[in-house]
C-alpha cells in the first residue's frame, strides 16, 4: 500500500467533521449534502506491521498481510450493515446521496458481522 497520496485542493472534497456517534464512540459526519458516487475523502497514514485501533489490513501482491495506520478523520468511519459509503483502495466513496448531518458509514466486511 502506498504511504503517501498526492495532495488535493481542499475544495475538491466535501466537508466532513467528527463528533459523537450513536453507533460507536466518535463518527464521521457529512458537513454538506454529498451526492451519490462522490469521493468523500482519502485515507492518510503510514504502513505498519503492528495491530492497533486504527489499523486496517490487506493482502500484498505476494500474499502477505500489510497493515496501514490511519491518521486522518477516515479512522472515525463506523460500521453499518447498510452503509452509505465504501472504501475502494484508500478512497472513501458515497454509495448513495448522504444528507448534511448524516453519519458516514462503511461495511467492515463479513468477518466483522460474524463478531456480532
Amino acid at each position: 500500500m502506498p504511504t503517501k497520496r498526492a495532495p488535493r485542493p481542499a475544495d475538491a472534497l466535501p466537508a466532513v467533521h467528527v463528533r459523537d456517534s450513536g453507533i460507536h464512540g466518535r463518527g464521521l459526519f457529512a458537513g454538506q449534502d454529498i451526492p451519490k458516487n462522490a469521493l468523500i475523502l482519502r485515507i492518510e497514514g503510514r504502513a505498519t506491521q503492528r495491530n492497533g485501533t486504527y489499523v486496517i489490513w490487506s493482502e500484498s501482491e505476494r500474499g502477505e498481510p500489510e497493515g496501514f495506520l490511519i491518521t486522518n478523520d477516515a479512522r472515525f468511519v463506523n460500521h453499518a450493515t447498510r452503509p452509505n459509503a465504501a472504501f475502494y483502495d484508500h478512497d472513501l466513496w458515497s454509495l448513495r446521496a448522504i444528507r448534511k448531518g448524516e453519519e458516514i458509514t462503511h461495511h467492515y466486511g463479513a468477518d466483522w458481522d460474524a463478531r456480532a
